[in-house]
């Protein structure tokens, strides 16, 4: 493949090897607060960056979106979905220069909704890494910690996000793509489609009917959400949501001074000779493919915000998301159709008094991968209080 150059900027993307000095370099970083300024992508929960987030994630529950809707509710108006801090800081990079880099696990907490007009600020940590270790996927790996915390204009604590990722040698990462070959785009049927969109129709939040604690039984499954075929404009909207990337999508003028002062950021692709950033790999087949996947992916924040919308879909407006956890086990292509759901395992009061229960979730793509298994914990109302914040 040309390596022709511009600047340092080529065709390939930037490849590295693990080195004893890289990673005396990233122990060196372990407990450093990093710098977040280029990746903000909202400071306010404006009633608009709610709606464009809601959107992009392709959720129309009127408590994000309807402000009469809302006024009824006991929050009084409109609320952010919970996975809105993506759209104000959906993750930064740390180090690696050179390596590959799949998002690999996501755990949560969440304190307080979202409201309209609160300002919400992110402080992220460089908590340390495992490895390298060895795997049959993509050889080398470490995996990373990032945490990331967000507050509002009070200083409270709205929600915690551990964000983990796997890095590799995308040499070895490339050599072992064929091995993982599938067909794509995925041959779906005139039959196939209107059946999927017929359940991606079929999706309805609960909404103003409380889903009481006592009424809720161990076994008992949430409804599925259908997200798919994806497509190109999925990734789009996801971008214009505010929900990534990282670091912010440039244009022109102000790009290239970015790609030059860093030159890992970008290559140069082949077809239109224009400079594109790593994170393309979520648009650009020929991107994905350097990066060791067979065509363009979802994105791992994307995902789990399909989850959230699952779980606040079920829990109705009077719930509240808790904790989540959730691991990416595959890629989800353009093309693939994900079913997300979940099952309650457990119920309880928890030590802060709530009424909660215990969900194993999951995301089902049409080979049967559970793509993005993991588990959550949401406080319900109770029959005998009144429903609360």
């Amino acid at each position: 493949m040309s390596t022709e150059t511009a600047g340092t900027i080529t065709k390939e993307l930037a490849s590295a090897r693990f080195t004893d000095e890289m990673l005396a370099d990233m122990r060196a970083l372990i407990g450093t607060e990093l710098r977040t300024a280029s990746s903000v992508n909202n400071e306010y929960a404006t009633r608009l960056a709610i709606l464009r987030f809601a959107e992009g994630i392709g959720d129309d529950n009127p408590l994000f979106s309807d402000e009469d809707y809302a006024a009824a509710t006991s929050f009084g108006g409109i609320i952010a979905p919970p996975s809105f801090i993506f759209a104000c800081l959906g993750s930064i990079q740390v180090g690696w220069r050179g390596l590959g880099g799949f998002h690999a696990e996501t755990r949560m907490t969440f304190r307080k909704p979202i409201r309209v007009g609160d300002k919400i600020t992110a402080r992220v940590f460089f908590d340390g890494f495992d490895g390298p270790t060895d795997s049959s996927f993509g050889g080398r790996r470490i995996k990373d910690y990032l945490r990331q915390e967000y507050y509002n204009q009070d200083d409270e604590l709205v929600a915690t996000f551990i964000c983990s990722r796997m890095r590799f040698e995308r040499g070895e990462m490339q050599e072992r793509r064929e091995s993982r070959k599938i067909e794509l785009p995925h041959p779906w049927t005139p039959e196939q489609l209107t059946a999927i969109e017929e359940d991606v129709l079929a999706e309805a939040p609960r909404g103003a009917v409380p889903r009481f604690w006592e009424d809720v039984e161990v076994g008992d499954e949430l409804d599925t959400v259908t997200k798919g075929p994806i497509g190109l404009t999925d990734e789009i909207a996801f971008v214009a949501s505010g929900a990534a990337p990282i670091p912010r999508l440039a244009a022109h003028r102000t790009a290239l001074q970015r790609y030059r002062k860093h030159p890992s950021w970008a290559y140069r692709d082949p077809n239109t000779q224009a400079l594109e950033p790593v994170y393309s790999v979520h648009y650009n087949d020929y991107a994905a493919r350097l990066q060791g996947a067979q065509m363009a992916y979802d994105v791992g924040i994307q995902r789990t915000c399909w989850g959230i919308h699952a779980l606040t879909n079920w829990m109705g407006d009077d719930g509240f998301l808790k904790e989540l956890h959730g691991q990416y086990r595959s890629h989800v292509y353009l093309s693939d159709v994900v079913r997300l759901g979940g099952r309650v395992v457990a119920k309880e009061i928890d030590a802060d008094g709530d009424a909660v229960v215990h969900v194993e979730t999951w995301a089902w793509n049409q080979r049967e991968q559970n793509v993005m298994p993991g588990s959550a914990i949401v406080r319900l109302p109770r029959r005998s209080e009144t429903p609360h914040e």
